[in-house]
């Protein structure tokens, strides 16, 4: 198992950093749940996003957790820029405020605008995996595309978040207005 997350994450970082193909092997939640951590790497946060220089990423999940274990499996353990992660489940926008990356279910699809609109702190960095969710405000969206998870990411949503995208991730990103 840990050599796969390792194969995965080699992948994502060596090119196919935002779009890979699924295998049979690999299921497509525990991609998903990779390149999650690569967000980490390729995202900057504005610096109240944390209390103190030891906070851990926390990575919240609203709505159902599609990830089962493979968000706690493929974080477990890992950091970057000396920071762990945690991940925590919330129930209401209001309980991000101490988030920076927050999963918005597909389970919430009838809540998106309430959930993206009640949203108010800066640098949370809002994913979904729902057709439509970077076009009606989230951050980034993650879609398949036959056998291939593509990334949208909408630009706009970004600045209003006081988030700093790369440019290497942009370059491989559909961007959504």
């Amino acid at each position: 198992m840990k050599s796969m997350l390792r194969t995965l994450e080699y992948a994502l970082i060596l090119g196919s950093v935002w779009i890979a193909p699924l295998r049979a092997e690999v299921e497509e939640y525990q991609l998903k749940a990779a390149v999650v951590y690569n967000f980490a790497k390729f995202v900057e946060w504005p610096p109240q996003s944390f209390a103190s220089a030891s906070d851990p990423i926390a990575v919240c999940i609203i709505g159902e957790n599609p990830f089962g274990g493979w968000l706690g499996e493929t974080l477990g353990g890992r950091a970057v820029g000396g920071r762990s992660f945690v991940i925590r489940h919330v129930s209401e926008p209001h309980e991000v405020t101490r988030c920076q990356i927050l999963f918005v279910s597909s389970s919430e699809k009838k809540r998106f605008h309430a959930i993206l609109a009640e949203i108010r702190a800066d640098g949370v960095l809002t994913v979904g995996d729902t057709p439509g969710f970077a076009a009606l405000g989230g951050v980034v969206n993650l879609r398949l595309d036959g056998e291939t998870v593509r990334m949208e990411v909408n630009i706009e949503s970004a600045k209003q978040k006081k988030l700093q995208i790369s440019a290497k991730l942009l370059s491989l990103a559909l961007i959504v207005r």
